[in-house]
């Protein structure tokens, strides 16, 4: 399986709305893109919360079952079709794929 986290810095202001705005139309169009691969095990969107220590404002945190779901996710039209605007509202995108097993904590 394959891990996929995306964190976003939004700029104060673009596109023609302020960071807020931003980040919950951001969040929903995220949301949108759930169930658009076959093999997607977890997908979370989450918006920071004020009162946190955080750095990023906005996380994309998935689980796909092997590349090739994480492939037909990011090559699917209706997230390619979000790109554009995450680009104008971004300051800043980190993101981070490695291959997972399973979890055992102790």
């Amino acid at each position: 399986m394959i891990r996929h986290i995306v964190m976003w810095k939004f700029h104060e202001s673009a596109d023609g709305a302020d960071r807020a705005t931003n980040l919950r139309k951001a969040k929903a169009l995220l949301d949108a893109c759930a169930d658009i691969a076959p093999g997607t095990r977890e997908f979370e969107v989450a918006i920071a919360q004020s009162g946190f220590e955080c750095t990023y404002d906005l996380v994309l945190n998935c689980v796909f079952e092997d590349a090739a779901a994480l492939q037909a996710y990011q090559e699917h039209p209706r997230h390619v079709a979000l790109k554009p605007f995450m680009s104008a509202v971004r300051l800043e995108r980190q993101c981070m794929d490695y291959e997972i097993q399973g979890t055992t904590r102790t």
